[in-house]
């Protein structure tokens, strides 16, 4: 079997990838092991905000009373939930399904293994196996939950977050062991449809990637909806003898236990390169990652890798661009690299977490003179009228250009927002063009305008 591209996974690096190159005109075959869509479509983004936008749904009912709307006690049907986001990434794993076939991808399933001279083997779940030719094999196969020693996951007491998305029922008590997007949004899912939650984070704040000013703020919202958080805070052990687990945690005023149905390890993920032919090839690898050059070549010719499994953020959105770019070079295309200091951050909790570029911290630590404005959504009509005031949108500009070098924002909806942030770095648009853009009145987006705005002392509505 001859290709032009053979893509090795299909989550929305792979998928993504395979169907750009088909368009360029390349016979192109996708392998994958599991389900059409991976990870993400199946145990990751998609069924997660399933999960969420059910919490969401729930704490809205809970909370009608605010709004006017007088309605009975409403009840979580956990498995109900669970089952709806299910039905939702199947849904979509169909829909990568349909874009392969009408973009002529051949999906051949079963597990793929690199060969030397450009050529893949690939072993169906009967154990049969065939051999694939194509000067150009991209590697796509992206990442894992990662094991702690002290934390080891049983799938039963001590979970990943596959398990934590298809619990057969809703725990009392969790402990979610890590602050980054995974373990904030089970976090937020968990406590929102009734289970006790402490949140373990071992840097002193949650959220740590994110600007100092958002950790603040999620974790004074986090308490306020009954989150307990502890911070500068590591896990030593858990003992599951029992019916449930006692959780040991060094904390910042000594050693406690927390007991709890179900520990939540959310430590970060690590790239799925073993037993994929890496040391047969020859492609050189660090820290558990492929090295590649801009355009994600390895340094074998004619093997290439992209997403999770190469240096850099691990995010769908991420993959997608690597893939593209990648195959556009094949193609003879001439794209631009990746620009990395534009990428945005999603996270899904409530409130939400969106960002893109420098934190206030990093860009001082850079040398730059910065020029900060911060806007609260408790002075925002739109917000006050949804009912959502948590929050704001904070801009950071370089003082002597008017760039903006970064923007961080924590409220309902943000996650749609920041889009406008990432174009406004691409476009290299200042901060006094931002101002002067008309922003529609009322929406959240106005506090965009607003926050620079502030930056230049010229805010209307503070």
């Amino acid at each position: 079997m001859k290709y032009d591209v053979i893509v090795l996974g299909s989550g929305p690096g792979g998928y993504v990838t395979a169907i750009r190159a088909s368009q360029l005109g390349l016979k192109t075959a996708i392998i994958e092991r599991e389900s059409l869509g991976g990870i993400c479509l199946n145990w990751g983004c998609i069924p997660t905000k399933a999960l969420l936008k059910s919490a969401n749904v729930f704490d809205y009912i809970n909370h009608a009373s605010d709004y006017g709307i007088n309605v009975t006690k409403a009840e979580a049907d956990f498995t109900g939930i669970v089952k709806r986001s299910r039905d939702v990434a199947e849904g979509m794993s169909k829909g990568v399904t349909f874009l392969l076939k009408k973009n002529k991808v051949d999906v051949i399933m079963g597990s793929g293994k690199i060969l030397p001279g450009k050529k893949l083997e690939v072993t169906n779940n009967k154990g049969t196996t065939q051999i694939l030719e194509a000067p150009h094999i991209i590697i796509a196969t992206g990442a894992r939950s990662r094991v702690l020693p002290n934390l080891q996951q049983d799938g039963k007491k001590i979970i990943g977050y596959r398990e934590a998305m298809t619990l057969k029922k809703l725990p009392e008590k969790m402990v979610v062991v890590g602050s980054g997007a995974i373990g904030v949004e089970f976090a937020y899912f968990y406590n929102s449809i009734g289970t006790e939650v402490t949140v373990v984070e071992y840097q002193n704040r949650i959220v740590p990637v994110e600007d100092k000013d958002v950790s603040k703020q999620l974790e004074r919202s986090f308490k306020k909806q009954g989150i307990k958080v502890k911070t500068s805070s590591e896990v030593l052990s858990v003992d599951t003898s029992g019916n449930g687990c006692v959780v040991n945690v060094k904390t910042k005023k000594g050693e406690e236990k927390i007991e709890c149905d179900i520990v939540l390890s959310a430590v970060g993920v690590v790239a799925n390169i073993e037993n994929i032919g890496l040391e047969d090839v020859g492609i050189v690898t660090d820290a558990g990652k492929i090295i590649v050059d801009d355009f994600y070549a390895t340094n074998i010719p004619g093997y290439y890798a992209i997403g999770d499994c190469v240096p850099g953020a691990a995010l769908a959105h991420v993959a997608s661009a690597e893939g593209i770019i990648c195959v556009e070079k094949i193609a003879g295309k001439s794209p631009e690299a990746l620009d990395y200091g534009n990428i945005p951050g999603c996270t899904y909790c409530s409130p939400e977490v969106a960002s893109v570029g420098m934190t206030e911290a990093a860009a001082k630590d850079a040398g730059y003179e910065v020029k900060v404005g911060n806007f609260p959504f408790s002075a925002s009509g739109k917000a006050s009228a949804a009912g959502h005031k948590d929050g704001f949108v904070k801009l950071i500009f370089d003082a002597k250009y008017g760039e903006l070098l970064g923007g961080h924002m924590i409220g309902a909806n943000v996650t749609e927002m920041v889009a406008e942030l990432v174009a406004v770095r691409k476009l290299e648009t200042t901060g006094h063009e931002i101002i002067k853009t008309v922003h529609p009145h009322p929406t959240l987006s106005e506090a965009v305008m607003e926050a620079a705005a502030a930056a230049y002392e010229e805010v209307i509505h503070l």
